[in-house]
Formats: structure tokens, C-alpha cells, sequence
């Protein structure tokens, strides 16, 4: 059993769990000019940056909204006795030169399935609108409201989330609890994030991961960085309780701009496939079996008939190396770069096949007319 040591900052011996813990006198002396100089600086630090978390604050927040969804009963065999369901979430104003009005972006799961005359957005200044139109992409969990007004109503600017690295600072709002308009801080704890399990709709996954406290009702809200720009949707969180647990996961904004893009200009997402199922789990021990001194690519598990992948000639234990010029790190980053291709595109694989390289030539699919088909599969 690892052994956990708990010592009081304290002149005097202690023992915990069986380990002694010495004290060292302490000698105490009057602060130096250098010292005091250094905790002035602190101090200035400190307070400039909490400065600056309230400018953000103030300009970002009234622009982020909480929502309410009643959607239809769930389905089963007690579907009679069971009632509406009611949702509730967080978004953010902004503007489109796709769009006249304004538009709020939110999570679909948030709205899902709920018409848009159930849908209630609530400003930070008690204004309340119904959408007039609501138009989402399951598959990255993306959704937009559309608002009609009269009046100027608060917007966010959207950044850069390529720019967002492991480190910086960032800030989270939204409606956690219900209690809307909830500030919280922390980091870029990680980015590329694709081992979350949110369900089978949502396919294209490439999260950025912060310890900015989110919870539930917090879906939607965006994620800011120190310039009081969105880049990202908050989405999801893991946790054993359901609660904030320091590991949360938001949609990458770049992201949301190209759905947003296809969606306002087209009504829908055009996506590239190529027909097999990629493993999920592919770890060091796989890596060494098939004969790859390092963890990389994406493991073919099953390559469906009358595809791209199959005309391709790829084949069950193949490892796709590489798409193009690009190296692929894991399963989603494979997926998420094949969606990103038009239906009909020529692309280059480097696939690892019977320990060694081999190159194939694969066409692009279009998703759209086989997603029934291959639901789940890149």
C-alpha cells in the first residue's frame, strides 16, 4: 500500500503511518529589501491578472446565455407515464456574416430534439427570445440557434483555438446548477482529446481538456482565453460522481467555425469516409505484436465490402500510418481527417502491413449517402 505522509508545518517531531518526520529549527530573521521587493512584485502580479479575469469577465459574460429545452418523452414500455423532459444548458451570442440576426452556439445534446417553440434563451440582462430556427450537427455536437431582434443584444468574438496551448490560462461561463453567469478559471491542461465516450452520434471527436471548473448545466458555454476570445464549446466532463473533477473537455472553436460554415450555407455537414472500423483501443503491447517500435497510427479492425477502404485493398490489422504527407497519432485523429476530405478526393496511405510499409491509393467516400451504413466508422 502506498504510504501517504501528513506533516504540520510545526517545530517538533512527528510519526506518520510509520515514517518519522525530523523537524529542522527554524531561524527567524527580518525580511530583506530583496525579499520584500520580490512579494511586492508578487502582489502587483497577482492583482494585475486578477484585473484581468474581470475585464474578461465583463466583456465576455454578457454575451452568454442559459437555455432551457423540453423535449418528448423518452421511448419504452412505460412511455405513456413518463413526461417531458426538461434540459438545460449554456451558449453564447455572436455574429455571422452567414446570418442577418444573431446566433447562439450551443451543444446539440443540449437541444436535441426539442422544437424550437420549446426552446428558451435567457440573457444575462433577463431578456428572453425563442429561436426562430434551429440547425445542428450531431456528429460534433454542434448546434445554432437563430435569434431575431430588434434591439443590440451582446456578442462574443470567436479566436483561434490552434493558438490555445497546454498552459495558458483560460476562463469558463456558463450556467452550472442553474446558476448562470458562473466565472471559473484554469488551464490548457491537454489538446486532442478523442478518448471520450459521449455516445454513438458523436462521431468527430478533438477536444481540448481544461481544469477550468464545469459542471452540469455548464454545456455550451465557451471557454476564453486571455484576450476575451472564445475557443471552445464546453462539452463534457469526466467524472465517478457527475460533478466537476478537474478534467473537463470543450469543442475546439476553429472546429465550430467550419460546421458553422457548412450549416449556414448548405443546411447540413458534408463529411469524406472511407468504410472500415478502426479499433479503439490500441495500446503499447498491440504496437509491439504487429512489429512498430512506437505507438502510432490507427489498427484496422474490419473493412466493410463495396467501400473505399475495400476497393482500396486495405486489410483487418493494417495500421494507417499516415494520410498524405500527415502522420496519424490515433484512431479519432484518423476520423476526424478523413471527414474533413470531399467525397471524391485521391489520397495517399501509408499503411504498416506484415512488418513493413506499404502504399496504397484510396478515394474518398461521401458520408452522407452511407452514414446509415457505417455509423461509427471513419
Amino acid at each position: 500500500m502506498k504510504r501517504v505522509v501528513v506533516c504540520c508545518l510545526i517545530g517538533s517531531c512527528a510519526l506518520f503511518g510509520g515514517t518519522a518526520m525530523v523537524a529542522i529549527p527554524l531561524q527567524i530573521s527580518a525580511p530583506s529589501a530583496a525579499h520584500g521587493q520580490q512579494g511586492s512584485q508578487t502582489a502587483d502580479l497577482a492583482g494585475q491578472l486578477g484585473e484581468r479575469f474581470e475585464a474578461i469577465a465583463k466583456k465576455v459574460g454578457p454575451a452568454v446565455v442559459s437555455i432551457e429545452a423540453v423535449k418528448p418523452p423518452r421511448q419504452g414500455p412505460d412511455a405513456n407515464k413518463s413526461k417531458p423532459i426538461e434540459e438545460s444548458g449554456s451558449g453564447v451570442l455572436i455574429k455571422s456574416t452567414g446570418y442577418s440576426g444573431y446566433l447562439v452556439l450551443t451543444n446539440n445534446h443540449v437541444i436535441a430534439q426539442a422544437r424550437a417553440d420549446q426552446i428558451t434563451i435567457h440573457l444575462a440582462d433577463d431578456r428572453i427570445f425563442r429561436p426562430v430556427r434551429v440547425q445542428a450537427d450531431p456528429e460534433t455536437d454542434i448546434a445554432l440557434l437563430f435569434i431575431e431582434s430588434s434591439g443590440n443584444l451582446p456578442t462574443a468574438v470567436l479566436g483561434d483555438s490552434d493558438q490555445a496551448r497546454v498552459g495558458r490560462l483560460v476562463l469558463a461561463i456558463g450556467s452550472p446548477f442553474g446558476l448562470n453567469q458562473t466565472v471559473t478559471q484554469g488551464i490548457i491542461s491537454a489538446r486532442e482529446r478523442g478518448q471520450v465516450s459521449l455516445g454513438n452520434t458523436i462521431r468527430i471527436k478533438d477536444f481540448l481538456q481544461t481544469d477550468a471548473a464545469i459542471n452540469p448545466g455548464s454545456s455550451g458555454g465557451p471557454l476564453v482565453d486571455m484576450r476575451g476570445e472564445v475557443i471552445g464549446l464546453n462539452t463534457a466532463i469526466a467524472s465517478h460522481n457527475g460533478s466537476n473533477s478537474g478534467v473537463a473537455f470543450s469543442i475546439p472553436i476553429n472546429l465550430v467555425k467550419r460546421v458553422m460554415k457548412q450549416l449556414l450555407e448548405q443546411g447540413s455537414v458534408a463529411r469524406g469516409y472511407l468504410g472500415m472500423q478502426v479499433a479503439q483501443s490500441f495500446d503499447p503491447a498491440d504496437a509491439l505484436k504487429l512489429g512498430l517500435d512506437r505507438l502510432q497510427g490507427a489498427l484496422i479492425e474490419r473493412v466493410y465490402p463495396d467501400t473505399p477502404a475495400a476497393t482500396a485493398g486495405l486489410r483487418p490489422n493494417d495500421v494507417v500510418l499516415q494520410v498524405e504527407n500527415v502522420a496519424i497519432r490515433n484512431e479519432n485523429h484518423l476520423i476526424n481527417l478523413i471527414s474533413t476530405l470531399p467525397a471524391g478526393q485521391r489520397v495517399r496511405l501509408q499503411v504498416w502491413r506484415e512488418r513493413s510499409v506499404t502504399s496504397l491509393d484510396a478515394v474518398v467516400g461521401d458520408w452522407s449517402k452511407a452514414q446509415n451504413r457505417f455509423r461509427a466508422q471513419p
